[in-house]
């Protein structure tokens, strides 16, 4: 059975999602998106208020272009606690997606699917991908272990040749784009799209300090390292003297609590929380707490430049 092409799914020109990035997606961003064509996403977790997110929708909706379309991404386990009241908001004002991250995407599917939104659902393997196939979901956002964050473990090609022979979902690959061929090398694996986060932080719209930006510039792909230092869970950082000074592994308090299954759940939320803190104060403030979480594609960004700009680079 041919899969709808990503083009059609969200009517856009060109099959490319700009990723939500946690501090780093805005309004300003996914609009520039919209006009040239991509569609854009953005955590909702990045507003602190439930008015402040119906209020970007509505900008976002305003603003919204022929060929354009925008999503949120929604966390949506324990660690979220403001979950259930941000899907309530993305169903009223009818976003045109919604991606799912970190949990069960079940009451999401069922919510969104309602007012007629489109869900996406994060997955690094076969075992999750089926099993949110059976829940309903639109298509796989096929995170690869080029991308930016929280990664998986597969390489683009292994990820996206898997989820095409045991699925029948559309897959959209996540990770390792930074220029136009990287796009169509996505393509020719079986990916009806791409969804591309880390080479959007070096815009001129999105909202993160200079340095972060200009870190961007001029680190590349072997500056990337995993770290389980922010969420607990593994997570890409740029290598920074300060992340060099801190390490990039869970302290031994932190493993042998994580390995208490009572204290297990309550230790993840902890840390998560105080993790994004932390990764907020480094993404806005000049601080020698430099945390910055970026994937390997910034191997080709070489000037902070505007989203359209990027969007050319990519297509």
């Amino acid at each position: 059975m041919q899969k709808q092409h990503l083009t059609e799914i969200l009517n856009i020109k060109h099959p490319i999602i700009m990723a939500p990035m946690f501090l780093v997606s805005n309004t300003k961003m996914v609009i520039e998106g919209m006009k040239n064509g991509i569609a854009g996403c953005i955590p909702a977790l990045n507003y602190r208020t439930l008015e402040e997110l119906r209020n970007a929708i509505k900008e976002l909706k305003n603003a919204k272009v022929d060929g354009g379309s925008f999503g949120f991404n929604l966390i949506v386990n324990k660690s979220n606690v403001k979950y259930k009241e941000q899907l309530r908001i993305l169903c009223e004002e009818k976003v045109d997606f919604i991606i799912t991250s970190l949990g069960s995407p079940e009451e999401t599917i069922n919510e969104a699917h309602i007012v007629g939104i489109k869900v996406f659902c994060d997955v690094t393997d076969l075992n999750f991908a089926k099993k949110v196939e059976s829940l309903g979901a639109d298509a796989l956002i096929a995170v690869n272990n080029l991308a930016g964050g929280h990664r998986g473990e597969l390489s683009p090609e292994e990820l996206t040749k898997q989820l095409n022979e045991g699925t029948t979902l559309p897959v959209i690959s996540a990770g390792g784009v930074g220029k136009k061929s990287d796009v169509d090398k996505m393509l020719s694996y079986g990916a009806i799209g791409v969804s591309v986060g880390s080479p959007f932080i070096a815009s001129n719209e999105s909202g993160v300090s200079q340095e972060y930006k200009q870190a961007c510039v001029d680190y590349g792909e072997k500056d990337i390292v995993m770290t389980e230092r922010i969420s607990g869970t593994p997570c890409t950082v740029i290598n920074t003297p300060y992340v060099q000074k801190v390490g990039t592994k869970t302290s031994w308090l932190e493993q042998i609590l994580n390995k208490n299954k009572k204290l297990k759940k309550w230790v993840k939320m902890i840390r998560f929380y105080i993790g994004m803190k932390a990764t907020e104060k480094a993404a806005t403030e000049v601080t020698y707490k430099t945390v910055w979480v970026a994937g390997p594609s910034i191997e080709d960004t070489h000037a902070i430049l505007p989203v359209a700009e990027i969007v050319k680079k990519l297509i």
